[in-house]
């Protein structure tokens, strides 16, 4: 049985005390969140399926090491981050097979056409995910956490366990690749150039009809 009026840290020791049903009711509160960031961090779903169970699996073992230092959703994300960047690491181990139209897949893999004439916010979104893919792990996750998750800086540092300047900087190096990289948006209006656009551009990529849902 659940009760919603529990707050996060009651849930969290709820389970350590032996409670079945409070780490379900924990992820169920913050499960849409927490696959929002490890698809865009993998930007491949089975991937990021896999990183999320694994996320949880640690998250629900680790429960009773748990001190309180921050809060119960921040330790979540800085755990499905981290399950994430392993598996980003492990893929680059492993690189997938690059087509010649640059499109990557496994071997054996079938490749989804791409929806035809999507609307401009879905497009741009879809830039916006495709660019993000391309910045190193490190830049990537600080740029979803804070421009389209809209995580304060601070709740990201602890997230990713460095200082707010590393955040700052990492963020900063990934709008200037961004920038780069989406200089053809200009088209579509603003200067894409600015990191007012590009942020702009990194919150279509949260509000417009683009939402991944597991």
């Amino acid at each position: 049985m659940t009760d919603s009026s529990r707050s996060d840290d009651e849930l969290l020791r709820a389970h350590v005390d032996g409670d079945q049903y409070a780490f379900a009711e924990l992820f169920q509160r913050h499960r849409d969140r927490l696959w929002a960031v490890a698809v865009r961090t993998l930007t491949d779903r089975e991937e990021a399926a896999d990183a999320l169970q694994d996320a949880l699996l640690s998250a629900h073992r680790a429960a009773a090491r748990f001190r309180g230092d921050s809060a119960v959703t921040t330790w979540l994300h800085r755990i499905v981050v981290n399950a994430c960047l392993d598996r980003a690491r492990r893929r680059q181990a492993h690189p997938t097979v690059p087509l010649p139209d640059g499109t990557r897949t496994e071997p054996d893999r079938p490749v989804l056409a791409e929806p035809a004439a999507p609307s401009v916010d879905h497009d741009t979104a879809l830039d916006v995910r495709q660019a993000l893919s391309q910045l190193p792990e490190e830049q990537r996750a600080a740029l979803i956490l804070v421009d389209v998750q809209g995580y304060p800086v601070a709740e990201v540092a602890v997230i990713l366990g460095v200082a707010e300047g590393t955040v700052k900087s990492r963020c900063a190096r990934g709008r200037a690749k961004l920038a780069v990289v989406l200089g053809h948006l200009r088209a579509r209006g603003g200067n894409p150039q600015s990191g007012g656009r590009v942020r702009t551009s990194t919150a279509q990529a949260r509000t417009a009809n683009v939402e991944e849902k597991k």
